[in-house]
């Protein structure tokens, strides 16, 4: 599989920014800033964005 971003993995998933943030269990301006490069998220996220966009953590550009 191709790396994409992790926006591309949300967008893909039909989900907006406050329903993947609180899918995650994060707030909406924490997941702006994975997506836009500001941060990356805690090893204890890796799981749980797996779970919720549904791909390797390892196809995700951060």
């Amino acid at each position: 599989m191709a790396k994409i971003t992790l926006k591309a993995a949300r967008v893909t998933r039909g989900l907006s920014q406050k329903e993947a943030a609180e899918k995650l269990g994060i707030s909406k301006s924490a997941l702006y800033k994975w997506e836009s490069g500001k941060n990356k998220p805690n090893a204890k996220y890796l799981p749980k964005i797996e779970k919720v966009f549904g791909i390797q953590i390892s196809n995700i550009i951060f």
